[in-house]
């Protein structure tokens, strides 16, 4: 069975745009699971401009499914001029306290609107390396954002990581624009199999949604898809629940 976790970062943006606690964050979340969610997603970048340090601890506090949080683990602590939402304590200082399921590595920096881009470990193998060291010896199991690359994710198996995360924008990309669709989802196809031969686990995310995961899905080894934005778009529409409900489907479909 492949999992589906939820990300909240959008859900979390609307909350901002407000000065509210509504929506709540661990409801939401609850929500989720209730509709069948196996886990829940935060990406908390430093300057909280959606998932908030304070989220991540009231999430830990009451979650009782897998909590995956992404983040950059060479981000340190930031400050922030309002004290209703707090200084940001550094991504592996907040892991580190928390102790999450699963942290997703990804090399994203302070500017980007949202992650579009795998590890470079030619270039940064050896500290990532070290934080995963660091990650497991919590018990704390690791996945690092990978491209769709053989060679980097052979790459990725001697850093010494559980599982990797495939970055599906061109994947999604190729589907939407129906622009050579076949040898994109060949590129994910080929990468699965290098993963499979490392003996890495398998998640994917980035730009899934109701029409192009199904196929997706047909991917051998695939364990967990993490989505956030399509299924909060398209929560908007059939209601939370219901948005839960139909990507189980959309999974089980594939």
């Amino acid at each position: 069975m492949i999992r589906l976790s939820v990300n909240l970062n959008k859900i979390a943006l609307i909350r901002n745009s407000r000065d509210t606690t509504n929506p709540s964050i661990p409801q939401h979340a609850q929500m989720c699971i209730d509709a069948g969610a196996n886990g829940i997603t935060v990406h908390p970048r430093p300057d909280q401009r959606h998932i908030r340090v304070t989220d991540c601890f009231d999430l830990a506090s009451m979650l009782q499914v897998e909590f995956n949080i992404e983040g950059n683990p060479m981000t340190g602590p930031r400050k922030t001029e309002r004290s209703d939402v707090g200084d940001y304590p550094g991504f592996m200082a907040l892991v580190k306290e928390i102790r999450p399921t699963q942290c997703t590595l990804v090399p994203d920096g302070d500017g980007q609107l949202t992650s579009d881009h795998g590890f470079d470990l030619k270039q940064d193998g050896e500290r990532v390396a070290q934080v995963i060291q660091e990650l497991q010896s919590l018990g704390i199991r690791t996945s690092l954002f990978m491209d769709p690359d053989p060679e980097q994710i052979r790459l990725a198996a001697q850093t010494g990581t559980d599982r990797i995360e495939l970055y599906t924008e061109t994947y999604a990309r190729a589907f939407r624009e129906d622009d050579n669709l076949e040898h994109t989802f060949q590129q994910f196809l080929r990468a699965a199999e290098v993963a499979a031969e490392e003996n890495l686990g398998l998640n994917a995310g980035h730009d899934l949604d109701l029409n192009n995961l199904p196929r997706f899905a047909t991917i051998a080894g695939l364990k967990e898809v993490s989505i956030g934005h399509h299924l909060t778009v398209d929560a908007i529409q059939m209601g939370l629940a219901n948005a839960v409900a139909a990507y189980q489907r959309a999974l089980r479909t594939g």
